[in-house]
């Protein structure tokens, strides 16, 4: 218990340049007791003492602004930047490294029972306001852009932007331990399908001066 904690401090300095030191992070960083909230409460869910379970994540939610609901699953070294309205549905899967900012949601698209929500795996960084909607696959090492709305499975090393969420493989990409903090960058999906327009225009007027000489 107290190693997954130290860890969770940790995970904190290593992502946001803020933090001053371990005092200051432990009384202030609401991502980080909605976090801890949320073991406690997923261990009593886990025990099948539901009420208790979700008391815990609604007194939580209380205090944080964050919702965990209790049968979410997590792993270590979850970092939560911020966090005010985010939501975490129920069978929730998230990987071990992942990074979200304030403002997602993980939701469910479904009332049917069993799995409902994402499965976010290793290492992903899901930008703010960002939604991941319905029972899919956030690949590993991938970036959510902000505000971005995600409906469909998304491969490893991708980044994905705008409303549906689309989706492009990172180039030159390095896998590590560390996520992948550079959520400025993202593609404009406009610019290249505007790009890729004109290259096929000059790819058919090449062929129609051919045609006709």
């Amino acid at each position: 218990m107290f190693k997954i904690m130290r860890d969770d401090i940790q995970s904190v300095f290593e992502r946001d340049p803020a933090a001053k030191n371990v005092f200051e992070v432990i009384l202030n960083y609401a991502g980080l007791h909605a976090i801890w909230g949320h073991r406690i409460a997923h261990w009593f869910w886990n025990h099948q003492f539901i009420i208790l379970g979700r008391w815990i994540s609604q007194v939580t939610r209380f205090f944080t602004g964050i919702e965990i609901h209790p049968g979410a699953s997590i792993g270590n070294r979850f970092f939560i930047d911020h966090g005010m309205g985010v939501v975490i549905g129920e069978t929730t899967e998230i990987g071990d490294d992942v990074t979200i900012y304030h403002g997602v949601t993980l939701g469910g698209v479904s009332f049917r029972k069993g799995k409902r929500h994402p499965t976010i795996e290793n290492s992903v960084v899901i930008g703010a306001g960002a939604k991941v909607l319905g029972a899919i696959t956030v690949g590993t090492c991938s970036r959510v852009g902000a505000n971005a709305v995600v409906v469909k499975d998304v491969p490893s090393d991708s980044v994905v932007v705008g409303i549906p969420g689309h989706v492009t493989i990172k180039k030159n990409s390095t896998r590590s331990k560390k996520p992948d903090l550079n959520h400025d960058k993202l593609p404009d999906m406009i610019e290249q399908q505007i790009e890729e327009l004109f290259q096929r225009l000059e790819q058919l007027e090449i062929r129609q001066e051919k045609l006709f000489r």
